[in-house]
């Protein structure tokens, strides 16, 4: 049985949306956030104190996309993933590596500065400047449903997944707002999905069953 630890509404949410559409069984702990400072027995088995963190066996992951990645190989064939034998293998891995490194990571500067700091050491200024970072390297996503429904191969692929959450991440941090029009239509499409309505349940019921508040959100 895989086992996901999970914290509402962070990016474990994408091997979360990933193991619903692809209709595997998975164990879901629910974790206070940010479980380092919350939950404390969790550093025995994460070290880094991280989320999320997927046992499979002998296998531990701690990487969002690369998870989604290996729950696509390990238990594919699928048509989440995209092979090399594909013209659209190139801009599939690209999306699936962008996700994190270009898209959340300024993402959780503006998130940590607005809300998870300490009153006195919130910056509105590091947050300005890492949103409109963010929001800059949107153009990509922007473009790439200019004239498409997905991001790759001509239909829904990991790769939405995970560009997804980054998506979901900042309509709770109030980005949103800013979404260009193929973007906002994108994302409401995603919503729609019934793997994603069944991740978000999922991630709701385990909270309510394991006594774990959900997030604060903006």
């Amino acid at each position: 049985m895989i086992t996901l630890y999970h914290c509402d509404a962070a990016r474990s949410f994408r091997p979360l949306w990933m193991l619903e559409e692809m209709g595997l069984p998975y164990d879901l702990k629910m974790l206070p956030f940010p479980p380092r400072v919350f939950a404390k027995d969790y550093l025995a088995l994460n070290p880094l104190g991280t989320i999320p963190f997927v046992i499979d066996g002998e296998t531990r992951m701690t990487e969002s996309s690369g998870i989604c990645h290996y729950l696509g190989v390990k238990y594919g064939p699928t048509p989440l993933m995209v092979g090399p034998e594909d013209p659209a293998y190139g801009t599939f891995l690209n999306w699936m590596y962008f996700s994190d490194a270009t898209l959340t990571f300024p993402q959780t500067l503006v998130l940590r500065y607005t809300q998870l700091e300490p009153e006195e050491r919130r910056n509105p200024q590091v947050a300005t400047d890492y949103a409109k970072w963010f929001l800059g390297r949107l153009r990509a996503v922007e473009a790439a449903t200019a004239n498409a429904e997905t991001l790759c191969a001509g239909r829904f692929t990991a790769a939405d997944i995970v560009i997804g959450y980054a998506l979901r991440l900042a309509s709770n941090i109030g980005l949103a707002r800013d979404f260009g029009p193929n973007v906002a239509a994108y994302w409401a499409r995603l919503q729609q999905r019934d793997g994603y309505k069944r991740a978000v349940a999922a991630e709701q019921k385990a909270g309510e069953e394991q006594n774990v508040a959900p997030r604060v959100r903006a």
